[in-house]
């Protein structure tokens, strides 16, 4: 095999636009003049990569209409909704995913709104996806727009050490799909993420074994997977703010003060992460949500619309072949207080009927007059689709309900999804009021 020291010089770096090599201490690319220059002493032995797109579904829409091109753009609902994403325009705003659409307009009232188009951004995603697999058969989807990828081995077939691989990639989606990605190269996939985040957009960003320790000591704790806001303040409350001062603990001490999470704590704070890139990986779940004009708190307004979006899933884990063995039920009160509610099944599923009686178990518990501006349905613990729904002897009706169901798809699939309607399907006597 090609040794990749070969294609680097030592004391030489890489222009992401030319691909030629330079020495670091140019400036320029010599070249063509770029100063889009990628110089680190590991950059020959390093093959771990994460590629993240940039402002994706905002990048879409601005290369679908140029007149967007120099104008703050958000995507997301309308004003009950909330921002899916923003372009780096209105990040600059302060606006950011998740924030209520409300005061996304607010921060930037000039922003251009618009509404998600999934089909199409599902589109361009898999289009991506089939891009990197041209790199690479080791490619581990993490999101529609984002996926790590394993290059080790892969000088032979590509005359060329990942670094350039990965540049050229960039170029490629630039040329070809027409927005920009963002690149982290390192070691181990926690490494690797963290530093596609690093310069964004339109980045590329290296972390090797030498600098990880010192490069991670004076991070946030935050920026450790599974450190969200609970764990941050508890950490906060024993002192402990910076990833250095974790790394200065006993792993014994943290698994025994913190858990099973304490163990992690100590090997990612040293940059220890010996997580394979697993190839064929896809979404670790499937779901749908709305956001409504008003409030609502009547199970009569609140079943009829998570019977639609049952479907929906029903109809997403059906077309990729998929079904899943938990249901999760989400609900966001008039306040924006979370509610995640699960159920694990006996067996996998992919059936709408089987997603919303679940989905209206779980709901009808919550139902206490509390309003609510959002409900969503999902399905995670995804398998094979052929695993889904075994004849169930305890409940006849299920079977029969598991055929008409299938009729409808075919229906369905001849004329489209209005070739046939039904009403709340799956709790007799009711009807679907919406």
């Amino acid at each position: 095999m090609t040794d990749r020291k070969d294609h680097f010089v030592a004391g030489s770096c890489l222009c992401r636009d030319c691909l030629g090599e330079s020495r670091t201490d140019a400036g320029r690319c010599p070249n063509c003049g770029s100063p889009r220059l990628l110089a680190h002493p590991e950059l020959a032995d390093l093959a771990i990569a994460h590629i993240d797109c940039d402002a994706f579904y905002a990048a879409i829409e601005k290369r679908d209409d140029p007149g967007l091109a120099e104008k703050p753009v958000i995507i997301g609902g309308g004003r009950r909704g909330v921002v899916s994403t923003a372009c780096y325009i209105a990040r600059t705003f302060g606006v950011h995913s998740a924030m209520p659409m409300f005061k996304a307009l607010k921060a930037c009232p000039g922003a251009v709104v618009v509404r998600p188009n999934m089909e199409k951004y599902a589109t361009v995603g898999r289009q991506i996806r089939t891009m990197m697999r041209d790199l690479t058969p080791a490619v581990e989807p993490l999101s529609i727009d984002e996926a790590f990828l394993d290059l080790s081995g892969t000088d032979r077939l590509h005359h060329a050490p990942p670094a350039r691989v990965l540049a050229g990639f960039a170029q490629t989606v630039e040329r070809d799909v027409g927005i920009s990605i963002s690149i982290g190269l390192s070691h181990n996939k926690f490494l690797a993420k963290i530093a596609s985040d690093l310069d964004k957009p339109r980045g590329f960003s290296v972390i090797g074994r030498a600098e990880t320790r010192s490069f991670l000591a004076e991070q946030p704790v935050g920026l450790i997977w599974g450190v969200g806001k609970a764990m941050r303040a508890r950490l906060a409350r024993d002192g402990i703010t910076r990833i250095g001062q974790l790394q200065t603990m006993a792993e014994k001490t943290l698994a025994t003060r913190y858990g099973s999470i304490g163990l992690r704590l100590s090997r990612l704070s040293r940059g220890e992460d010996v997580r394979a890139v697993i190839a064929g990986q896809g979404a670790k779940s499937i779901s749908s949500e709305t956001t409504f004009f008003e409030d609502l708190s009547a199970a009569a307004d609140l079943l009829p619309i998570l019977r639609k979006l049952s479907e929906k899933v029903a109809a997403r884990l059906k077309d990729k072949d998929l079904a899943g063995n938990t249901i999760v039920l989400k609900l966001k009160t008039a306040s924006f207080q979370t509610r995640t509610r699960n159920l694990k099944l006996a067996d996998p599923t992919h059936l709408a009927d089987r997603i919303f009686r679940t989905g209206r178990d779980l709901l009808e518990r919550e139902i206490d007059g509390t309003r609510f501006r959002l409900i969503g349905i999902g399905v995670t613990g995804l398998t094979e689709g052929w695993r889904a729904d075994p004849d169930d002897l305890l409940d006849p009706e299920a079977t029969k309900r598991a055929r008409a169901e299938a009729a409808m798809d075919a229906i369905r699939a001849r004329f489209g999804r209005d070739g046939v309607g039904v009403g709340l399907t799956f709790a007799p006597g009711k009807d679907d009021k919406r």
